[in-house]
Parts: structure tokens; sequence; C-alpha cells
């Protein structure tokens, strides 16, 4: 079974939206901000998009018509911002 790409999706049903930030990154979005990938190409995004179709009852595939802005950075990790390793605590 394959999912179709949905240009004008009800608005009541979840959307995954699929696009580009304003760097070039591959992006897949809910509508409701339960869910972020990041994808090496147009392809794969969709095909993520379309794996997760089970997780959103109704929900439809739509292709951003703007740059999405991404929730998470992508900036590099802090050390600081590291999960500790908590059996070695004393």
């Amino acid at each position: 079974m394959t999912a179709s790409l949905n240009p004008e999706p009800d608005q009541a049903r979840p959307v995954l939206k699929v696009g580009q930030d304003r760097a070039g990154h591959w992006l897949v979005q809910d509508s409701g901000g339960a869910l972020e990938g990041r994808f090496v190409s147009r392809a794969a995004a969709i095909g993520f998009a379309r794996s997760e179709l089970h997780a959103f009852a109704g929900a439809v595939i739509e292709m951003a018509a703007s740059p999405l802005v991404a929730t998470i950075s992508f900036a590099p990790v802090q050390p600081w911002e590291t999960a500790r390793d908590h059996r070695k605590a004393a």
C-alpha cells in the first residue's frame, strides 16, 4: 500500500509536512509538533513520512510550500548537554 502526497489536506487531519529548511536540509514534521526527522534527500524524507502514517490516524503527507523551521537545533551537542552515565556515580 502506498500513500499519495496530498497537496491540499483536510485541516482536521494530522499532516506530515515534508520540505527543506532555508539551509537546504530535508525535514519531516507533523502538524502537532510531536515528530521531526532530518534526512539527506527528498526521497528519504518522503519514505520516512510514508512509514510513519500508521502512527498518525488519518494523516496525510503534504509537501511544504515554504521553508520549514527545524525545532531541533543542528548545532553540535555541547559537553554539558550529554547524558551522564549514572552507573559511574559515586
